[in-house]
């Protein structure tokens, strides 16, 4: 992408829990392991999940003398959109991807980097609760009713998109629903919720992936910062682990990000 502004990645969700910033590091790591410039911008300045995760992982690198592959991460301290806006400008020009990683709750900033969005992903968990957040459902026969107040956000920004796109100034905005700890889901309720997501999907226009199981590994590793790709150095991983490494293999396959074309760019994890 030389010459050229990053391609955004935006993790949204008002609602806290989903896994957002877990899934925004990993994605963020597994790039950085592919060769890419990566750039993470937290829009969370009391949390600061993100933010966080990262000091881990250079801490852990200083304490073991280890170099990894490792994004950028900045916590924005800005009060207002323009000065948002700035500060994209300056941190896409030296990197392929900046991935936002947004609070969870709306607020001014949120929309805003929500509208600057080439890639949106909302990770969600598998329950009507979470589905809430996109649209609301019949109780008797979980049809879709209406689209929630996030979900028409978001269909407004693609509408403002559109002149940008037609120009060619960026791409068209790709939504993308992430379904995380599905294995946690009663059969029967998972089907309910894929039959509502398959119809909002069309209505709305998103496509809906599978994301990262819920699994105990994800909060060990939050201390030391390091993620499940750094396999060197977590010492013997079970069956569970390789196979949530897989997931996450998944995931990347299916955001259907643009190649950055690094010539000799190594795979997404050291042999």
């Amino acid at each position: 992408m030389t010459g050229k502004s990053a391609h955004r990645i935006v993790f949204a969700n008002e609602k806290g829990g989903t896994g957002k910033s877990t899934t925004a590091v990993h994605v963020a790591v597994a790039l950085s392991y592919m060769g890419a410039h990566v750039t993470m911008l937290d829009l969370d300045p009391r949390q600061r999940t993100s933010h966080r995760y990262m000091e881990n992982r250079f801490h852990t690198m200083q304490r073991r003398g280890l170099e990894l592959p490792t994004p950028a991460c900045e916590v924005f301290k800005g009060r207002s959109t323009e000065s948002l806006g700035i500060k994209i400008d300056k941190l896409e020009s030296d990197c392929d991807f900046l991935i936002i990683d947004n609070p969870g709750r709306d607020d001014p900033l949120a929309r805003a980097a929500v509208e600057l969005a080439d890639t949106l992903v909302t990770p969600m968990n598998d329950s009507f609760v979470d589905f809430d957040l996109i649209g609301q459902v019949d109780p008797e026969n979980f049809k879709v009713k209406k689209l929630s107040f996030f979900a028409e956000l978001i269909w407004e920004a693609r509408v403002k998109r559109s002149h940008a796109t037609a120009t060619g100034e960026r791409p068209e905005m790709d939504w993308i629903v992430v379904r995380n700890r599905t294995g946690y889901t009663e059969a029967r309720n998972m089907a309910r919720i894929e039959r509502a997501l398959t119809e909002m999907s069309k209505r709305v226009g998103f496509r809906v992936t599978h994301g990262l199981s819920e699994r105990v590994i994800y909060r060990e590793l939050f201390p030391s910062g390091l993620t499940l790709l750094d396999k060197g150095h977590l010492g013997d991983l079970g069956t569970s682990h390789l196979v949530a490494r897989q997931e996450l293999r998944n995931l990347i396959k299916a955001l259907n990000l643009p190649d950055f074309s690094k010539a000799g760019a190594p795979a997404m994890e050291p042999a």
